[in-house]
């Protein structure tokens, strides 16, 4: 494993942006995917099918493309950066924000869909009590709804994160130091592809495998009782 020791700072730094950008488009994704399931749940029409829309377009669209347009058209394009452009690291944190951007929107749209079909395991007769007693439906969403919901789809959540994780990998197709772009660098150098894949996938396992068991181990404990 000489190449894991020459190179190792380098992995360990990879793999930690890979970290920091699955945290923060699992946050983002998690705000705007609950956000879209109301849309889509709300009984105004135009929010409905606004939210509708969205995922359809977004879900359908490969994850590649998005990344692109968030660098190429919001960036610069439509020069929206979000980065100080004076910061002599503003092309790499702008890079790395995008690419949180893009995976955000992408997996919004399956978070909104894994909400939504927990909302649809909560009694009906919950929600109706809920609106004889005067609740109204953010109300209702807020107090009734989503808890339970969250509760019932915490496994199929866990299985949208550890996409995310994997997902993570097209980022540098924008040029964003995690993982993938350093096993590319690594493989040209050094044309070792079988050790240099057998590390990468190890990291990645690591990464994934204790979120499967967390969300399993979350999923039976925080099941709601029928």
């Amino acid at each position: 494993m000489q190449i894991f020791t020459d190179h190792r700072d380098a992995i360990y730094a990879a793999f930690w942006t890979t970290i920091q950008l699955t945290v923060f488009s699992a946050v983002g994704a998690l705000i705007l995917g609950t956000v879209l399931a109301a849309m889509r749940l709300a009984p105004t029409p135009v929010m409905n099918w606004l939210g509708t829309a969205y995922v359809n377009i977004v879900r359908n669209t490969p994850l590649t493309l998005i990344i692109l347009f968030c660098s190429f058209g919001v960036g610069q394009t439509l020069g929206i950066t979000l980065v100080d452009p004076h910061s002599p690291t503003s092309i790499a944190d702008s890079n790395f924000r995008l690419a949180v951007l893009g995976l955000t929107v992408y997996t919004a749209s399956f978070v909104c869909e894994t909400v939504r079909s927990g909302v649809n395991t909560v009694p009906l007769g919950q929600a109706e009590a809920a609106r004889s007693l005067g609740l109204s439906f953010s109300q209702n969403l807020r107090i009734i709804l989503l808890p339970q919901a969250f509760r019932s789809v915490i496994i199929p959540l866990g299985s949208v994160l550890i996409a995310l994780a994997k997902n993570t990998t097209i980022a540098s197709a924008i040029g964003v130091a995690e993982a993938a772009l350093l096993m590319k660098e690594m493989i040209e150098n050094t044309a070792a592809l079988m050790t240099v894949g057998v590390i990468f996938a190890t990291g990645f396992v690591i990464l994934t495998l204790p979120l499967g068991l967390m969300f399993g181990w979350l999923g039976k404990r925080l099941a709601v009782a029928r």
